[in-house]
C-alpha cells in the first residue's frame, strides 16, 4: 500500500443516521485495560480503546489505517511548516457546550505533558511549534520543521474540554469530572483493571451509534475470555485464545474476523555499558563488561530464534515470522531485510568468537498480562539455552513492567509496537533514536540504544516532504538498525475478534476494539 500524505481531506462523514429507537447493549471481553481514563496518560491498546468511545480527534483512522475527517472537516498545507484546519460547526461536549479552536489548542499542548506518564504523546506532538486560533472555526499549527505526517499523528490525539480539564488530574477522568468528551458514546462507570460502562452520547456529531449502553470487561487470561464468550457472558472478545479459535470457527453460534495487523513483536537488548545482574556468568556471578553490547553476541541470540516455529507452532499461526517491524506492502518496508536464519550452529561460533564458548546466563523480561507473550518468551529461552546462553524468563505485572522498562531497568526485555502511523518513522523516532526526555525522543527506547548517525538520519527523514525521498530514507535507517540488531524482531501479530452469530465485527489492522465497529445481524 503506497504512502500517500493527505493535504486536503474530504467534507464530513455523514448526517446523523435514522434508525429504529430500541434497547441494544454490546458487552465486550477485552484483553487490554486502560490505565486511566484520562486520553492523554498512556499510549497503550487499552487507553487508545477506551478513548475512541469517548473523545474525538481533528483527524480520525480507519481500521485501515486510512484517514478520514474528524473534528475538522478538512485540513491543508499552507506552507512547508503551516497547516490549517477547519473544524466542524455545531459539535458540543457531551455536557453541552460547544468545542472551541481553544479546546483544541489546550488538547494539543496538553498531551505532550502529563505527569507520571509512563509512555505518552509527546512524540505524535513533537513537531509542534504552536498552535494558533485562526477564527471562529479554524485553527493553524505551525511546526519547527516540515511536518509530512503532521495529520496522521493528529489522528493519536484526543481533543478534550479546556473548561473542565484544565487545572484537573488525570484522576479526575477516572471520577468521571473530567471524562467530558465528543466521543459517540460517555462514561458511567471507570471500575479500574475490571470494567467501563458507557452510554451513547445524545451530543454526538457523527453517525448514530446502534449500542445504547456498552460494557468493557477486562479479562486477561486469553481462555477466560473465551470461556466468558462461550457462556454468553460477553457478546464479542478480542483476542481469543488460539486453542479455542479452530472450536469457535466451526460453531454456527459464532463468528470469528480477522487481519494482519500492524503490532510487532519484538526484544530490546540492552546498550547500557555497565553489565546487568540479569546477564551473569554461568556461576551467576556479575560480568565485567555487558555482553549484550557486544553485536556478535546480539548477532547468536537472533540466529538461535526459530522464528517460523514461534508463530506457526508455539502461536499455531496467530502470527507472521518478521526479521523487520514494518510488513510486506506498507510504506517504508524494506525488502532488503531478510528473516534472520535460523542456525544453531553459527550462533554458538559467534559466541565464542565474542569470548563466550560456554555461553552466559540471561534473564528474558516478559509482560505477565499476556499469557502468549510469556509462552513465546519460555520458548526463545529453550533456544537460547541450547546454544549455550541459559536463560531464565521474569514475567512482571504491568503495573511496574512498563515503568521499569522505561528506566533501563532490564537486559532483554519482551516488547510489542503498534505501527499505529503505518510508517516506519514511528518506530524508529520511539524505540530507536537516543532517549532525550527533554525533547521527548525515544520513549520506548528501553535498550538505551544510540546512534548519531541514525538519529540524523531520522530528523531528516522525518522533515522531507516529497514521500518518496522520505521512504528511501526510512528504509535506510531500518537497515542501520538490523546491521546493528538494535533491536531483534520476532513477528506480527495476527488480529482476532470472536463474536456471538447475530453480531458481526469490522476487522482493523490496527488491533482497536471499539463498539462502532459491531453490526447486529439476522
Amino acid at each position: 500500500m503506497a504512502w500517500k500524505r493527505p493535504v486536503v481531506a474530504a467534507l464530513l462523514l455523514g448526517c446523523t443516521a435514522l434508525m429504529p429507537a430500541r434497547a441494544a447493549d454490546l458487552t465486550i471481553g477485552a484483553s487490554a485495560f486502560p490505565l486511566s481514563a484520562d486520553p492523554h496518560f498512556y499510549n497503550g491498546i487499552g487507553d487508545r480503546n477506551l478513548s475512541l468511545h469517548l473523545f474525538s480527534r481533528l483527524v480520525e483512522q480507519k481500521g485501515d489505517m486510512s484517514l478520514t475527517p474528524g473534528l475538522a472537516t478538512s485540513w491543508k498545507l499552507v506552507s512547508d511548516t503551516e497547516w490549517e484546519f477547519t473544524l466542524r460547526e455545531g459539535v458540543r461536549w457531551s455536557d453541552g457546550r460547544p468545542l472551541t479552536p481553544e479546546d483544541v489548542a489546550f488538547s494539543i499542548s496538553r498531551s505532550a505533558n502529563i505527569p507520571n506518564s509512563p509512555l505518552g504523546y509527546a512524540p505524535f506532538t513533537r513537531d509542534i511549534a504552536r498552535v494558533e486560533v485562526a477564527g471562529p472555526n479554524s485553527i493553524r499549527i505551525v511546526t519547527r520543521q516540515p511536518s509530512p505526517i503532521l495529520p496522521v499523528n493528529l489522528s493519536a490525539i484526543s481533543i478534550v474540554a479546556k473548561h473542565v480539564v484544565e487545572g484537573a488530574e488525570s484522576s479526575d477522568f477516572d471520577g468521571g469530572r473530567a471524562a467530558v468528551g465528543t466521543g459517540p458514546y460517555r462514561v458511567t462507570r471507570f471500575a479500574k483493571n475490571e470494567r467501563v460502562e458507557m452510554e451513547r452520547n445524545p451530543q454526538w456529531w457523527g453517525e448514530r451509534a446502534e449500542w445504547d449502553r456498552v460494557s468493557f470487561r477486562f479479562i486477561a487470561n486469553e481462555g477466560a475470555r473465551s470461556a466468558a464468550l462461550l457462556s454468553g457472558d460477553v457478546d464479542m472478545i478480542d483476542s481469543p485464545s488460539r486453542n479455542d479459535l479452530p472450536r469457535l470457527r466451526q460453531d454456527p453460534r459464532f463468528r470469528v474476523t480477522s487481519t494482519p495487523g500492524n503490532r510487532s513483536i519484538l526484544l530490546l537488548p540492552s546498550f547500557l555499558e555497565e553489565s546487568s545482574p540479569q546477564a551473569a556468568d554461568n556461576d551467576g556471578k556479575p560480568l565485567a563488561t555487558n555482553p549484550l553490547r557486544d553485536l556478535r553476541v546480539r548477532q547468536a541470540l537472533s540466529h538461535a530464534i526459530d522464528r517460523k516455529a514461534l508463530a506457526e507452532r508455539v502461536l499455531e499461526g496467530t502470527a507472521q515470522a518478521a526479521g523487520q517491524f514494518m510488513w510486506p506492502g506498507a510504506y517504508s518496508y524494506t525488502p532488503d531485510i531478510s528473516m534472520p536464519e535460523h542456525d544453531q550452529v553459527r550462533a554458538r561460533a559467534l559466541l565464542a568468537e565474542a569470548g563466550f564458548p560456554n555461553g552466559f546466563r540471561l534473564t528474558i523480561s516478559a509482560f505477565a498480562d499476556r499469557p502468549d507473550f510469556r509462552t513465546v518468551a519460555q520458548a526463545i529461552a529453550q533456544m537460547w539455552t541450547r546454544v549455550g546462553v541459559r536463560t531464565q524468563v521474569d514475567a512482571i505485572p504491568a503495573s511496574s513492567y512498563l515503568s521499569r522498562g522505561a528506566r533501563h531497568e532490564f537486559a532483554m526485555p519482551f516488547f510489542s509496537w503498534g505501527i499505529s502511523t503505518g510508517e516506519a518513522g514511528y518506530a524508529l523516532t520511539n524505540m530507536f533514536t537516543t532517549m532525550d526526555a527533554r525533547t521527548g525522543r525515544g520513549p520506548a527506547n528501553w535498550g538505551a540504544y544510540s546512534n548519531p548517525t541514525l538519529d540524523a538520519l531520522i530528523d531528516r527523514a522525518q522533515s522531507t516532504m516529497d514521500d518518496s525521498v522520505r521512504e528511501q530514507l526510512l528504509i535506510q535507517g531500518q537497515k542501520i538498525v538490523a546491521e546493528d540488531v538494535a533491536g531483534i524482531p520476532l513477528y506480527q501479530l495476527v488480529n482476532f475478534w470472536a463474536s456471538r452469530a447475530g453480531i458481526t465485527y469490522e476487522p482493523r489492522q490496527d488491533q482497536r476494539t471499539v463498539a462502532t465497529g459491531a453490526r447486529s445481524t439476522p
